[in-house]
Protein backbone atom coordinates (compact mmCIF):
# COMPACT_ATOMS: atom_id res chain seq x y z
CA UNK A 1 0.00 0.00 0.00
CA UNK A 2 1.26 3.55 -1.09
CA UNK A 3 1.09 6.08 1.80
CA UNK A 4 1.38 9.80 0.52
CA UNK A 5 3.84 11.93 2.15
CA UNK A 6 0.39 14.28 2.95
CA UNK A 7 -0.74 10.96 5.14
CA UNK A 8 2.83 10.19 6.76
CA UNK A 9 2.47 13.85 8.85
CA UNK A 10 -0.97 13.30 9.25
CA UNK A 11 0.25 10.35 11.22
CA UNK A 12 3.05 11.66 12.81
CA UNK A 13 1.21 14.63 13.85
CA UNK A 14 -1.36 12.02 15.46
CA UNK A 15 1.57 10.26 17.23
CA UNK A 16 2.75 13.63 18.39
CA UNK A 17 -0.21 13.84 20.13
CA UNK A 18 -0.85 10.88 21.75
CA UNK A 19 2.60 10.85 22.91
CA UNK A 20 2.58 14.15 24.97
CA UNK A 21 -0.85 13.91 26.05
CA UNK A 22 0.16 9.88 27.31
CA UNK A 23 3.32 11.58 29.14
CA UNK A 24 2.13 14.27 30.82
CA UNK A 25 0.52 13.10 34.03
CA UNK A 26 3.02 11.23 34.72
CA UNK A 27 5.86 13.53 34.14
CA UNK A 28 4.01 15.87 36.05
CA UNK A 29 3.64 14.29 38.58
CA UNK A 30 6.73 12.32 39.25
CA UNK A 31 8.57 15.92 38.47
CA UNK A 32 6.91 17.63 41.14
CA UNK A 33 7.92 14.97 43.74
CA UNK A 34 11.48 14.63 42.79
CA UNK A 35 11.10 18.98 42.96
CA UNK A 36 9.35 18.47 47.14
CA UNK A 37 11.23 15.10 48.16
CA UNK A 38 8.47 13.32 48.44
CA UNK A 39 5.66 11.81 46.44
CA UNK A 40 2.34 13.89 46.53
CA UNK A 41 -0.66 14.36 44.05
CA UNK A 42 -1.61 17.62 42.85
CA UNK A 43 -4.93 18.68 43.08
CA UNK A 44 -5.29 18.63 39.32
CA UNK A 45 -2.70 18.07 36.22
CA UNK A 46 -3.75 21.80 35.59
CA UNK A 47 -2.67 22.52 39.31
CA UNK A 48 1.34 21.67 38.18
CA UNK A 49 0.98 25.38 36.60
CA UNK A 50 1.62 26.94 40.45
CA UNK A 51 4.08 24.34 41.33
CA UNK A 52 7.84 24.33 39.58
CA UNK A 53 6.38 21.95 36.91
CA UNK A 54 5.04 25.09 35.12
CA UNK A 55 7.13 25.47 32.23
CA UNK A 56 6.52 21.54 31.68
CA UNK A 57 2.88 21.62 31.78
CA UNK A 58 2.56 25.18 29.52
CA UNK A 59 5.07 23.57 26.46
CA UNK A 60 3.10 20.14 26.99
CA UNK A 61 -0.15 21.99 26.64
CA UNK A 62 1.10 24.24 23.94
CA UNK A 63 2.81 21.59 21.80
CA UNK A 64 -0.49 19.60 22.13
CA UNK A 65 -1.95 23.06 20.95
CA UNK A 66 -0.20 23.40 17.93
CA UNK A 67 -0.06 20.03 16.85
CA UNK A 68 -3.68 19.93 16.79
CA UNK A 69 -3.77 23.07 15.06
CA UNK A 70 -1.29 21.91 11.94
CA UNK A 71 -3.76 18.32 11.88
CA UNK A 72 -4.87 18.61 8.79
CA UNK A 73 -7.39 15.69 7.25
CA UNK A 74 -11.07 16.58 6.45
CA UNK A 75 -12.77 19.83 6.58
CA UNK A 76 -15.17 19.04 10.22
CA UNK A 77 -11.62 17.62 11.35
CA UNK A 78 -9.44 20.28 10.58
CA UNK A 79 -11.88 23.15 11.84
CA UNK A 80 -12.35 20.98 15.23
CA UNK A 81 -8.92 20.33 15.73
CA UNK A 82 -8.19 23.90 15.08
CA UNK A 83 -10.60 24.99 18.04
CA UNK A 84 -9.34 22.33 20.07
CA UNK A 85 -5.69 23.48 19.31
CA UNK A 86 -7.01 26.94 20.46
CA UNK A 87 -8.13 26.36 23.22
CA UNK A 88 -5.31 23.63 24.51
CA UNK A 89 -3.67 27.06 24.44
CA UNK A 90 -6.00 28.54 26.58
CA UNK A 91 -5.88 26.00 29.20
CA UNK A 92 -2.13 26.62 29.22
CA UNK A 93 -2.21 30.20 29.40
CA UNK A 94 -5.07 30.93 31.25
CA UNK A 95 -4.19 28.80 34.56
CA UNK A 96 -6.80 27.62 37.48
CA UNK A 97 -6.78 29.41 40.41
CA UNK A 98 -4.32 29.09 43.25
CA UNK A 99 -5.87 28.27 46.91
CA UNK A 100 -6.86 32.15 48.36
CA UNK A 101 -7.56 33.61 44.55
CA UNK A 102 -7.71 37.08 44.20
CA UNK A 103 -11.15 38.25 42.03
CA UNK A 104 -9.13 37.94 38.93
CA UNK A 105 -7.50 34.64 39.54
CA UNK A 106 -10.68 33.72 40.40
CA UNK A 107 -12.33 34.92 36.84
CA UNK A 108 -9.05 33.67 35.32
CA UNK A 109 -9.93 30.05 36.60
CA UNK A 110 -13.40 29.86 35.44
CA UNK A 111 -12.31 30.31 31.91
CA UNK A 112 -9.85 27.77 32.19
CA UNK A 113 -12.42 25.56 33.58
CA UNK A 114 -14.43 26.83 30.84
CA UNK A 115 -11.94 25.72 28.12
CA UNK A 116 -10.88 22.67 29.62
CA UNK A 117 -14.08 20.98 29.59
CA UNK A 118 -14.58 22.50 26.16
CA UNK A 119 -11.34 20.88 24.75
CA UNK A 120 -12.70 17.61 26.32
CA UNK A 121 -15.30 17.30 25.11
CA UNK A 122 -14.25 17.94 21.52
CA UNK A 123 -11.28 15.50 21.98
CA UNK A 124 -14.42 12.90 22.84
CA UNK A 125 -16.42 13.67 19.84
CA UNK A 126 -13.24 13.27 17.47
CA UNK A 127 -12.99 9.38 19.35
CA UNK A 128 -16.51 8.79 19.34
CA UNK A 129 -17.79 10.11 15.52
CA UNK A 130 -15.16 10.56 13.87
CA UNK A 131 -12.46 8.03 14.72
CA UNK A 132 -15.17 5.82 14.23
CA UNK A 133 -15.93 6.28 10.38
CA UNK A 134 -15.22 3.39 8.33
CA UNK A 135 -13.95 3.71 4.48
CA UNK A 136 -16.94 3.26 2.46
CA UNK A 137 -15.30 1.95 -0.37
CA UNK A 138 -15.26 -2.08 1.37
CA UNK A 139 -15.44 -4.14 4.67
CA UNK A 140 -14.02 -2.39 7.27
CA UNK A 141 -10.74 -4.70 8.77
CA UNK A 142 -10.62 -6.89 11.68
CA UNK A 143 -8.15 -4.36 12.86
CA UNK A 144 -10.08 -1.26 12.36
CA UNK A 145 -13.26 -3.13 13.90
CA UNK A 146 -11.19 -3.41 17.36
CA UNK A 147 -9.80 0.44 16.76
CA UNK A 148 -13.22 1.52 16.30
CA UNK A 149 -14.18 -0.17 20.23
CA UNK A 150 -10.96 1.49 21.58
CA UNK A 151 -12.33 4.77 20.36
CA UNK A 152 -15.63 4.40 21.66
CA UNK A 153 -14.10 3.23 25.30
CA UNK A 154 -11.74 6.20 24.66
CA UNK A 155 -14.48 8.85 24.09
CA UNK A 156 -16.99 7.83 27.00
CA UNK A 157 -13.91 7.42 29.32
CA UNK A 158 -13.69 11.07 28.58
CA UNK A 159 -16.80 11.64 28.78
CA UNK A 160 -17.16 10.23 31.97
CA UNK A 161 -14.47 11.75 33.70
CA UNK A 162 -15.87 15.08 32.93
CA UNK A 163 -19.27 14.33 34.43
CA UNK A 164 -17.33 12.95 37.49
CA UNK A 165 -15.11 15.96 37.69
CA UNK A 166 -17.76 17.89 37.85
CA UNK A 167 -20.14 15.95 40.27
CA UNK A 168 -16.80 16.15 42.61
CA UNK A 169 -17.13 19.77 43.42
CA UNK A 170 -20.10 18.86 45.58
CA UNK A 171 -18.47 16.95 48.12
CA UNK A 172 -16.79 18.32 51.49
CA UNK A 173 -13.53 20.24 50.88
CA UNK A 174 -11.89 17.12 53.53
CA UNK A 175 -12.86 14.76 50.94
CA UNK A 176 -11.54 16.53 48.30
CA UNK A 177 -8.32 17.09 49.60
CA UNK A 178 -8.05 13.37 50.14
CA UNK A 179 -9.10 12.09 47.32
CA UNK A 180 -8.23 14.66 44.33
CA UNK A 181 -10.86 13.48 42.52
CA UNK A 182 -10.12 16.75 40.03
CA UNK A 183 -6.32 14.80 39.43
CA UNK A 184 -7.73 11.48 38.67
CA UNK A 185 -10.57 12.71 36.67
CA UNK A 186 -7.96 14.82 34.38
CA UNK A 187 -5.62 11.91 34.58
CA UNK A 188 -8.63 9.29 32.73
CA UNK A 189 -9.27 11.66 30.30
CA UNK A 190 -5.95 12.34 29.14
CA UNK A 191 -4.77 9.10 29.23
CA UNK A 192 -7.71 8.19 26.91
CA UNK A 193 -7.18 10.88 24.52
CA UNK A 194 -3.58 10.07 24.51
CA UNK A 195 -4.22 6.39 23.89
CA UNK A 196 -6.68 7.07 21.06
CA UNK A 197 -4.60 9.10 19.20
CA UNK A 198 -2.03 7.03 19.44
CA UNK A 199 -4.14 4.80 17.85
CA UNK A 200 -5.32 6.75 15.41
CA UNK A 201 -1.58 7.31 14.53
CA UNK A 202 -0.93 3.67 13.82
CA UNK A 203 1.38 3.11 16.63
CA UNK A 204 -0.89 -0.17 17.44
CA UNK A 205 -3.23 -2.23 16.09
CA UNK A 206 -2.29 -1.48 12.53
CA UNK A 207 -4.13 -2.40 9.39
CA UNK A 208 -2.95 -5.58 7.51
CA UNK A 209 -3.09 -6.09 4.10
CA UNK A 210 -6.07 -6.02 2.27
CA UNK A 211 -9.88 -4.53 3.68
CA UNK A 212 -10.69 -0.98 4.42
CA UNK A 213 -9.99 1.15 7.18
CA UNK A 214 -10.00 4.11 8.05
CA UNK A 215 -11.21 6.69 5.05
CA UNK A 216 -8.30 8.24 3.08
CA UNK A 217 -5.55 6.07 5.16
CA UNK A 218 -3.90 5.48 1.22
CA UNK A 219 -4.74 8.72 -0.04
CA UNK A 220 -3.69 12.69 0.27
CA UNK A 221 -6.14 14.31 3.36
CA UNK A 222 -9.74 15.09 1.41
Amino acid sequence: MVVSQDMLTVRRLRLGVGVVGIALPFVLTGGHALVVGRPILLDSVSGAYHTAMRDVFVGSMCAIGVFLICYRYRRLDDLLSSVAGALSIAVALLPTAPGSPTDAQTLVGRLHQVCAAALFLILAGFCLLLFTRTDPTGAPTPEKLIRNRVYRVCGWLIVAAIVVAVASTFLPDAVRDAVKPVFWCETVAVLAFGAAWLVKGEAIIRDGAGGAGDPGRSAAPA
